[in-house]
């Protein structure tokens, strides 16, 4: 399973960008940068994040570093699966 790939539509299905995603790359910023990408909209991310990768993401896991970027997101799933 390529995990950028699905983490990136993720990011254009729950924040309906419409295919925008496929322009970002690793060092894309995502909170303060993507204006969908506002506090509900993190909730719906980490949520569909766990139903994709039948993962359990607990509150006290989550700041704003975990949606400084795309990469830091990625990594974030990726120590999710261990």
């Amino acid at each position: 399973m390529d995990i950028k790939r699905e983490v990136l539509s993720i990011l254009d299905e729950v924040l309906s960008l419409k295919g925008r995603s496929a322009g970002f790359d690793v060092d894309t910023p995502l909170l303060g940068a993507i204006p969908e990408l506002d506090s509900m909209a993190v909730v719906a991310v980490i949520t569909t994040l766990e139903e994709r990768f039948d993962v359990v993401v607990e509150d006290d896991e989550i700041d704003g570093a975990v949606f400084a970027t795309v990469g830091t997101l990625v990594d974030f799933v990726q120590g999710k699966l261990g």
